[in-house]
């Protein structure tokens, strides 16, 4: 039997870390991005319904394919199992976006020699 990878993406959007599980990422036709494809979320059986998960799930709801800038990546990780997607506040010191702008296109903001 084959078994279907499974990838944990943690990345920054908004002031918030999104942390979200899908079964397919590359790095696509668009440069600069990641491509993140067949998004999966929990599926509960019980009564007990998490906030956090509905929230990010409701925010995703429809999205066949979405792309993340590569500066907002904070971590990729092929897991075993999923846990459960969410969103969380990025407060305290051990998270930080790198600096911007990443890539200027024909020398904008640097050497005006080129």
């Amino acid at each position: 039997m084959t078994k279907r990878l499974l990838y944990r993406i943690a990345f920054m959007n908004q002031g918030k870390i999104y942390e979200i599980y899908a079964r397919s990422i590359s790095h696509g036709e668009l440069f600069g991005f990641i491509e993140v494809e067949d998004i999966v979320f929990g599926e509960r059986s019980s009564v007990v319904v998490d906030p956090a998960e509905e929230r990010i799930k409701s925010e995703f709801s429809g999205v066949q394919r979405t792309y993340i800038p590569l500066h907002a990546v904070i971590r990729i990780d092929q897991v075993e199992k999923q846990g459960v997607s969410k969103i969380s506040d990025a407060t305290g010191d051990n998270v930080s976006q790198f600096p911007l702008p990443m890539y200027t296109p024909g020398g904008a903001g640097g050497d005006k020699s080129q």
